[in-house]
C-alpha cells in the first residue's frame, strides 16, 4: 500500500505541484483529476493522472423512479451518478461522459444554504472584498474631487440683460482661462481648452448694486486623512479568510515563538482549521489509492473499508504554537 501511495505521489508529482493543487481545491472548492488506465490490461492500475479544470466538470446523478404495484406510490429503482465534461460551461451541446471510476474528485465539504452546490472556503470572503473595493474607490474619487482649493470669480456684470452677462462672462473665462498640459508622450506642452469641470474653479455673475469683481477661495476637503471604515472592511475581510489577525496586522506582530502566555488563541485555532483542510484534502489521495489497489488485486473493496480508518496522510508541521503549549504545560506539571 505504501509503495503505492509512493507511485500516485509521483504521479501527480506532488512533490513540485502540490502548492499548486492544494491552491486550485482551495479556491475553486472542488478538484478533478482524470484516471487514465490501460484499457487492454486494467489491473496494470493507474497509468496517469490528469488535472481536469473544475469549472468544466459537472456531477450528475440520475435516479430512475417505477411505481409501487400495491400502493401506487414512486419508489426509486435504481440511481446512476457520472460526470460531463464541457468545453463551454453551460452550453447547449452535450459534453463527454465520464463514468465515476474514471473520476478522482474532492470536495471543501462546504455547501451554499439551499444545499445544493458546492462552495470554497474562500466563498465567505466575496462580500466583505467587494464592499472593500468599493470603499477604496469611493475614498479615491472623494480625494480627487474635494482635496484641490477651488477658486470663485464674481465677475462685474453692470446692468447687462442675463443673455448678454453670460455671454461677457464666457468670453472672460475664455480670455484668461488656459490650461497648459503636460503631454508625457510627446514631451510637449500644450493648450488645452476644455469645458469647465467640477475640480476648477466657479466663474459667478454679479449684478449692479453688488461688489466689483471680485476672487476668494473654496478650502479643499478637510477630513482627507479619515479612514477608519477603510480599516473596518479591512478587518472584516481578514476575519473571513480565518488567517489570525496578529499575522495581518503588521503593528501587533509577535515572534513566532515565545511563552505560552503570549501564544494567541487564535493561533491554536488556525493550526486547528489547517489540520482540518488537510484532512479534507487527504481524499485526494484516499480516492485514487482505493481504485489503483482494486485494480491491482492488492486488497479487496471489503478490506479496504476495514484498513482506511488506519491510513493517514502526513503533513509536515509548520506551526510551533501547538508544541509550545504542550512543552511548557508539561513543564508547569
Amino acid at each position: 500500500i505504501k509503495e503505492e501511495f509512493d507511485t500516485i505521489y509521483s504521479m501527480l508529482n506532488f512533490k513540485e505541484l502540490g502548492h499548486d493543487i492544494f491552491r486550485r481545491w482551495y479556491v475553486d472548492g472542488r478538484l478533478y483529476h482524470h484516471l487514465v488506465l490501460n484499457e487492454d490490461n486494467p489491473k496494470e492500475g493507474i497509468q496517469e493522472v490528469r488535472p481536469i479544470d473544475a469549472a468544466k466538470m459537472r456531477k450528475v446523478k440520475k435516479v430512475k423512479f417505477k411505481k409501487d404495484p400495491v400502493t401506487g406510490a414512486k419508489i426509486v429503482e435504481n440511481t446512476e451518478e457520472f460526470f460531463i465534461y464541457q468545453e463551454k460551461p453551460g452550453s447547449s451541446n452535450s459534453g463527454i461522459k465520464m463514468t465515476n471510476d474514471s473520476v478522482s474528485y474532492v470536495t471543501s465539504g462546504l455547501l451554499t444554504e439551499d444545499r445544493k452546490k458546492i462552495v470554497s472556503h474562500l466563498h465567505k470572503g466575496l462580500k466583505p472584498i467587494n464592499q472593500l473595493r468599493m470603499m477604496e474607490d469611493a475614498l479615491v474619487i472623494y480625494r480627487l474631487a474635494r482635496a484641490p482649493e477651488r477658486r470663485m470669480f464674481y465677475i462685474d456684470v453692470g446692468n447687462l440683460p442675463r443673455g448678454k452677462a453670460e455671454q461677457y462672462m464666457k468670453d472672460i473665462m475664455a480670455r484668461y482661462r488656459n490650461k497648459l498640459v503636460y503631454d508625457a508622450k510627446t514631451g510637449e506642452i500644450r493648450d488645452d481648452r476644455k469645458h469647465q469641470s467640477l475640480l476648477e474653479d466657479f466663474w459667478l455673475p454679479r449684478r449692479e448694486g453688488g461688489r466689483g469683481t471680485e476672487i476668494s477661495t473654496l478650502p479643499g476637503g478637510e477630513n482627507l486623512g479619515q479612514i477608519e471604515d477603510i480599516i473596518y472592511f479591512q478587518k472584516r475581510m481578514y476575519r473571513s479568510l480565518n488567517v489570525p489577525m496578529s499575522r495581518l496586522d503588521q503593528e501587533s506582530v509577535q515572534g513566532i515563538l515565545g511563552r505560552s502566555t503570549e501564544i494567541n488563541r487564535d493561533e491554536l485555532k488556525f493550526q486547528k482549521f489547517i489540520d482540518r483542510l488537510r484532512m479534507r484534502f487527504s481524499h485526494l489521495f484516499y480516492g485514487i489509492l482505493k481504485k489503483q489497489l482494486i485494480m491491482k488485486g492488492i486488497c479487496t473493496e471489503d478490506d479496504w473499508d476495514s484498513w482506511k480508518s488506519d491510513i493517514t496522510v502526513d503533513y509536515v508541521k509548520d506551526n510551533h504554537f501547538t508544541e509550545l503549549r504542550d512543552a511548557e504545560m508539561l513543564q508547569n506539571r
